[in-house]
């Protein structure tokens, strides 16, 4: 039983369109590959699918520039570049028209090149239009990094309170558990310096030598007596 005639209509279904393209695709280039190579022709073959997907087949030893270039050759009176070229140098024109423009306001609004006395009224009222809408957007911009500085500034004042709140009940625990270890405010002038240089409390860890330690004494040697060992944190 032969094989029944396909209607050629656009397959509805996207998955299906999808696997029909590729199947079909890769038998075009397989043919246009045993054409080149079976009888020595010059094959350039592109397609772009539905998603604008590029798929190419060149003669081995070829570029498709230089199909191009022969069939612009054969035709003679058909220049493919041209319409491109010209598009291009209108595109171009208009991007420096663009950018002359940019270059103008810009000096207009920094004060060079700019002759007031032979400007009409609605020059000069867009004028000032342009720079209160600039002063606006600088100031936004000042404001949004004054903003982030603070937040920043108040997260790292956060962060250290934190550290001390936590070392500083490091310490009471390590006390209690070394009862010759004494933490107590100090007041002396050392104290004061400290405060004075941006620390919020200060703390003296002092070390008392037991009374009943049978220590050596110096001052009959004229050294000065043992001293309790401090150690102070801010």
């Amino acid at each position: 039983m032969g094989r029944g005639k396909i209607e050629i209509k656009l397959i509805e279904n996207p998955t299906n369109r999808q696997v029909t393209y590729s199947k079909r695709r890769n038998g075009i280039f397989k043919k246009a590959h045993e054409l080149s190579v079976l009888c020595d022709a010059k094959v350039s073959l592109i397609m772009f699918s539905k998603n604008n997907k590029m798929h190419e087949y060149i003669s081995p030893g070829l570029t498709t520039k230089r199909i191009i270039d022969q069939y612009q050759k054969t035709l003679g009176d058909i220049d493919l570049w041209r319409s491109h070229y010209e598009k291009m140098l209108e595109n171009l024109k208009k991007l420096i028209d663009i950018n002359n423009k940019l270059r103008r306001q810009i000096r207009h609004r920094i004060g060079e090149g700019l002759d007031m006395d032979d400007m009409s009224f609605q020059q000069l009222r867009t004028l000032e239009e342009d720079l209160v809408s600039s002063i606006g957007k600088i100031r936004e911009r000042k404001f949004h990094v004054i903003k982030t500085r603070t937040d920043t500034c108040r997260k790292k004042v956060k962060s250290l309170e934190q550290m001390n709140r936590d070392l500083l009940f490091e310490l009471k625990e390590k006390c209690a558990i070394h009862p010759q270890f004494i933490l107590h405010d100090e007041g002396d002038e050392e104290s004061a310096v400290a405060l004075a240089n941006g620390a919020s409390t200060l703390y003296a860890f002092c070390h008392q030598h037991h009374s009943h330690l049978n220590l050596p004494s110096h001052h009959s040697h004229g050294e000065e007596p043992f001293k309790t060992d401090d150690l102070r944190l801010a």
